[in-house]
């Protein structure tokens, strides 16, 4: 049922100042509302769900006791601030979210101020919130400012590294840990375990709930405080980690309790120095289906997928095969063949393909937690001792771990396989997952070897190819279906740096990479221009460039790239290397970071659809001077 905007609290509130107008003896009744509406819009238009159902009550404490946006609130990642959307003035626009021109799925600075921080990969929330803190006291500003991490994100290295740093610079910084024992798929790891072993102990837990009361009630006895809660807690386990990097630790303490809540924030708001409070929540709280299946549940489908409500689950689409589904299959495939092969995911378990793995072969499945440096390499020591690692990562996480690539992986020629999944242009989820650069950031490292697929039946194929390859490798494939070409069960290795001719035309060929084939070859056709599948950035295939190059009076490059440093360049480079002067037009993505939408769309939009290709060659056709390598958008 949906609430009636003339008897609702949550209708009242446009922006933090009218939460702060409220009783909190309504505060309650605000984050049911709250946890409704969130339930309501997310189920019928997409986007992330059971994170943000977890925050409810946090987002309107923190907004009714903090002054933001003076004060500072940065949230690691978007996934759980969807209810801080909607306290911050973006209520209406919530139907919009992850769609063309509409709410970002993450957080942004360009779209509200309350956004103190943009975050769309997690774990940057400490370092970000310990850089304002510092900046406050370098320019006498008084200034709260609160960072929100969750335990998975706490995983990676960047958060432990601002945790250290904070402790040292006993920065005015108060670091709330959201632990509801799940990043996207369950945690892993010591810390996880270690957090875990925390929640299970009730003494300890109660003795720290006596001592924030006192602490809360008389300030100047804090020290003596943390001297006897140390005495008993040293009966029961160690020190926590947090106290001995510098923190005055407060937790764990019930998430969804608002007068909880509200009075421990306010106790640590009048205290100074590194604090950090542990907040254990529930994801999906409120919401039955999301409770008990989290992992589903984190993201729930885009539009034209249908909310089923009256069954209470969210009704999916039936794609075709999956980039990701061959992938998995593939992996499965030589694993039972060769014992060597073992498979790592920085945490992106489910959506790397790696299900079926994870079960089949639980011994050789590695999920490292959110830790992309350290991925790449505990693959290249594998490597070094006869192993056969597959790391499965997105483009965009790979950026991550790209001195780790270089130095660890690269540098040693180390036979390590990369699928590379989401890469060109992911949808919805924006900027900051957009896998832009891949083809301009891989080719220039000497020694690998960059492929990447037209067809599904051809990732399967060349997953082969980087497996047999002795040396680094990288299969780079994008979200979703292909154009329908299914692989059969065998596997046959491609000659490494051989391309492909689709069509013979006149006049023009379109050189393509990857995804965009298939629009390619749609436009070679109303052309009459010779398509060639490339399918490999690194190494290029010299002799059929120069080949085309001589036979054709104008090139046409497509990739789902930027421009700079992509494999058009490589073309350039080749041809002014050879001195086969040709006119020559790169199609690309554009030299800005593109927002959300649906794939179609964006491609739509950047000009790299069929018809975005016929209108930019005939553009080119129609001039006399020499056309500049741009992207139409």
């Amino acid at each position: 049922m949906s609430l009636d905007p003339d008897d609702s609290l949550l209708y009242r509130i446009d922006a933090p100042a009218d939460l702060r107008e409220l009783a909190p003896s309504d505060l309650p009744r605000l984050a049911e509302e709250l946890r409704r509406y969130l339930i309501e819009t997310v189920t019928a238009s997409g986007g992330h769900l059971a994170s943000g159902l977890g925050t409810v009550e946090l987002a309107i404490a923190l907004h009714y006791l903090f002054d933001t946006p003076h004060d500072r609130i940065v949230w690691d990642i978007g996934h759980q601030a969807y209810p801080h959307k909607i306290l911050t003035g973006r209520r209406e626009r919530m139907p919009t979210i992850r769609q063309l021109d509409g709410l970002s799925g993450f957080l942004s600075r360009d779209e509200s101020e309350y956004d103190a921080f943009g975050a769309g990969h997690s774990s940057t929330s400490i370092s970000a919130a310990l850089g304002m803190a510092v900046a406050a006291a370098q320019q006498g500003v008084e200034r709260e400012v609160v960072a929100v991490i969750g335990d998975g994100a706490l995983t990676a290295g960047v958060a432990m590294e601002a945790l250290n740093n904070a402790g040292d610079l006993d920065a005015n910084l108060l670091v709330i840990l959201n632990d509801n024992e799940m990043s996207i798929s369950p945690n892993v790891g010591a810390l996880s375990n270690y957090l875990a072993r925390i929640l299970s102990g009730k003494v300890y837990t109660s003795v720290r709930e006596g001592s924030k009361t006192v602490l809360g009630t008389l300030p100047p006895v804090r020290s003596l405080g943390r001297r006897l809660e140390g005495h008993v807690k040293g009966m029961l386990m160690p020190s926590t980690l947090f106290e001995e990097l510098g923190f005055y630790y407060i937790g764990p303490i019930d998430g969804h309790r608002l007068p909880t809540l509200l009075s421990t924030l306010k106790n640590l708001k009048a205290l100074s120095g590194p604090r950090f409070l542990h907040v254990v929540t529930r994801k999906g709280k409120g919401y039955d289906p999301a409770e008990g299946d989290p992992v589903s549940y984190h993201g729930v489908s885009s539009p034209g997928a249908a909310a089923d409500k009256a069954a209470d689950k969210i009704e999916k689409k039936a794609p075709g095969k999956t980039y990701t589904s061959v992938f998995g299959d593939w992996l499965c495939d030589v694993a039972e063949r060769d014992p060597r092969l073992v498979a790592i995911t920085p945490a992106m378990r489910e959506g790397s393909g790696l299900v079926a793995f994870s079960k089949r072969f639980p011994d050789r499945y590695f999920d490292v937690g959110i830790a992309e440096q350290h991925a790449l390499t505990f693959a290249a020591g594998l490597a070094c001792d006869g192993v056969k690692p597959v790391v499965a990562i997105y483009s965009t996480f790979l950026q991550r771990a790209y001195d780790q690539l270089i130095h660890d992986v690269c540098i040693q020629s180390l036979d390590v396989t990369f699928a590379i999944d989401r890469a060109g242009l992911a949808g919805a989820d924006g900027a900051t997952h957009q896998g832009a650069f891949d083809f301009s950031y891989l080719r220039c490292i000497p020694g690998i070897v960059v492929m990447t697929p037209s067809t599904e039946a051809e990732c399967r194929d060349m997953l082969y190819t980087a497996y047999l390859h002795e040396g680094p490798s990288a299969v780079r494939y994008p979200r979703g279906s292909g154009p329908g070409v299914a692989p059969g069960p065998g596997m046959t290795a491609i000659p490494i740096g051989e391309a492909r001719v689709l069509r013979d035309g006149a006049r023009l060929a379109i050189l393509s990479w990857g995804n965009v084939t298939t629009a390619a070859l749609a436009a070679g056709e109303k052309l009459d221009a010779t398509v060639a599948d490339m399918r490999f950035v690194k190494p290029l295939d010299r002799r059929l460039v120069l080949r085309l190059a001589a036979r054709h009076e104008l090139l046409v490059t497509v990739e789902e790239n930027v421009v700079a440093g992509g494999a058009g360049s490589a073309v350039n480079e080749l041809l002014r290397a050879r001195g086969a002067a040709r006119r020559v037009v790169n199609l690309g993505l554009p030299d800005r970071f593109v927002e959300h939408g649906s794939q179609a769309q964006l491609l739509a939009r950047c000009g790299l659809d069929a018809q975005g290709i016929v209108t930019a060659v005939e553009n080119a056709l129609d001039e006399v001077e020499t056309v500049k390598p741009a992207c139409i958008s």
